[in-house]
């Protein structure tokens, strides 16, 4: 019988079409995969040059989405309660409100994963890319659920394994898209991959979120800037780890 915690031997990892000159899942399973915080950070920076406004258009379309469903959302919920008296339908309404709008902002966040993925090794950009995700709905849903499970049996568990599991499973969302890895393959490589550079990823995940703040008190126009680069920095992460697919080139 499989291991059902071992790395994933599909013809993922054997792509020809894959790029090779970085890692694969096996390799970041074994913890065969190096990267400077300083070096992704510079790398990172410069690879904005160029992508800024792609990827703030991205952001621009991922926003536009969440806030029209939200507004949505909200104008149908006050005609319902105007309606209907019964508060358990009331809640009922409401949970049903918020899984269908995750259904649809998840796929789209996941995109924005894949768009830093695809400038870490300079693929074409498109803002609209982030569309293209929706066929994996179900399994980027159910990824979501178990990576909050997991998160919050951690934190009843004395909060530090809840601490670990946040960062542990970081790579998950784009491993079952980019790898087309099941919701538990991937939590489970993303959380053996990084267990292997732990602090390392907690200390580059401090440093960035410090420049996100730093950027945003001068009215947010560092974030022109720097939300680009955390993005990338994602991308360059993800690339170091576990390479990148032929098909997430095009």
């Amino acid at each position: 019988m499989s291991d059902i915690f071992e790395a994933p031997k599909s013809d993922l990892i054997d792509q020809k079409d894959a790029t090779t000159e970085y890692g694969s899942v096996e390799k970041a399973i074994s913890g065969d995969y190096e990267f400077s915080i300083g070096d992704v950070i510079k790398e990172g920076w410069q690879k904005t040059k160029g992508a800024k406004w792609s990827i703030h258009l991205a952001f621009f379309w991922y926003f536009l989405v969440a806030i029209a469903l939200v507004i949505l959302m909200q104008l149908a919920m006050v005609t319902m309660i105007s309606q209907i008296s019964d508060p358990n339908l009331i809640i009922a309404v409401s949970i049903v409100q918020q899984i269908v709008l995750n259904l649809i902002i998840l796929p789209i966040a996941t995109g924005l994963f894949i768009l830093g993925i695809k400038r870490s090794v300079n693929a074409p950009l498109e803002s609209t890319s982030i569309f293209d995700y929706f066929n994996k709905t179900g399994s980027i849903l159910l990824t979501v659920i178990l990576v909050y499970i997991m998160v919050i049996i951690g934190f009843v568990l004395l909060i530090l394994p809840g601490i670990y599991l946040s960062l542990a499973y970081f790579m998950a969302l784009p491993l079952v898209v980019e790898k087309g890895l099941s919701p538990w393959q991937a939590m489970e490589v993303s959380r053996k991959a990084i267990t292997k550079r732990w602090f390392s990823f907690f200390f580059l995940g401090l440093l960035m979120f410090i420049i996100l703040g730093i950027s945003m008190i001068p009215l947010g126009i560092g974030l022109i800037w720097t939300m680009p680069m955390m993005l990338i920095c994602y991308g360059i992460l993800y690339r170091n780890m576990f390479g990148v697919e032929g098909k997430t080139l095009t």
